[in-house]
Order: structure tokens, then C-alpha cells, then sequence
């Protein structure tokens, strides 16, 4: 899909990511819904603040094959391309480590040029387990044990947002 490269767009975008993972069978209050949005959040956000040319959108794939998620994020801005290791920071640094909750949180993840046109694709991919059988309606119903024991067997990386700072529990 195509959006603004505006900060609502960023967020129309994270929501659409949510959502569809939600469709496919993926609940929102999942591991692998709450990573992949994440996850989404911060390349759609990179895409708004580095890779904004003016009157230009950028562009958001998500896929599903076999167990692998993946997300690309495409702006038109190729002079910022991301290194593929995320900086080193200060510890009091106000911002700076989108790419390395990226790289923290996703399997594997990149950066490649467009073929065809100026700018760029930011990527990651998740390994995910395949979703449970019961669609969403049939696990907000389902006895509460049931969905806490299945997320207890899961094992994921989660960072929480305080303040506007990230940090991992």
C-alpha cells in the first residue's frame, strides 16, 4: 500500500500491519502481532524522517510465505540508505535505535536499492510460528487458560514503549 510520508501516514501504516495480522490469524495481543508492529512502526517512521523527499509517498508490503513474515518499507530517497549495523550510542541518547530494535527483533533484515526508480527498501523478515486454528472470535471466547498457556510456549523478544524511550523488560 501507498501512504504519506507524513507522521499520520507512518501510523495509518503500523495500524494496517496490525490489522491484517489480526485477519491472517495472528490476534493483536500476540507476540508475533505485537513484534511485526513494531517492527513496522519503526521502518514506516525512518521512511517519514530519512527518506521523505517532498511530494513523494512511500510504499509498505506485508507477506506471508510458509512461516516467514515480511515487511518492506520503500521511500524514494537513495542518498540515505541505512548501514546494515545499527550505531553505536549513548546511553542518554534521545533517538537513534529504530534499526536496532529492527535488528533486535527481526530474524533477518536489509536494505536494497529500487531496481527501477530512485530510492530504496528498507526489509526485515520474522520467523513465525504457524497461527492457531481458532480465528479471533473463537479465542476471545475461549477459556482464558488456553490463550495464556500458548503464549507461555512462545519464545519472542518484546519491547515495551515508557515515555517515548525504548527498553527491553
Amino acid at each position: 500500500m501507498q501512504f504519506t510520508s507524513t507522521p499520520r501516514g507512518a501510523r495509518l501504516a503500523r495500524r494496517l500491519v496490525s490489522h491484517r495480522l489480526n485477519e491472517w490469524g495472528h490476534p493483536y495481543t500476540t507476540p508475533t502481532n505485537e513484534t511485526l508492529t513494531l517492527i513496522a512502526a519503526e521502518l514506516t517512521a525512518n521512511a517519514v524522517r530519512h527518506g521523505h523527499v517532498p511530494g513523494r509517498d512511500f510504499h509498505l508490503q506485508l507477506t506471508l510465505t510458509a512461516s516467514t513474515f515480511r515487511i518492506e518499507v520503500t521511500d524514494t530517497r537513495a542518498e540515505k540508505r541505512p548501514s546494515s549495523t545499527p550505531p553505536t550510542l549513548a546511553p542518554d541518547a534521545e533517538s537513534g535505535r529504530g534499526l536496532l530494535l529492527v535488528a533486535t527483533l527481526a530474524d533477518e533484515w536489509g536494505v536494497t536499492p529500487r531496481p527501477a526508480a530512485p530510492g530504496k527498501t528498507v526489509w526485515a523478515e520474522l520467523l513465525v510460528p504457524s497461527p492457531d486454528p481458532m480465528t479471533p472470535r473463537q479465542a476471545e471466547s475461549a477459556p482464558a487458560s488456553r490463550i495464556q498457556v500458548q503464549a507461555d510456549h512462545e519464545t519472542h523478544v518484546r519491547a515495551d514503549v515508557a515515555g517515548g524511550q525504548y527498553r527491553q523488560p
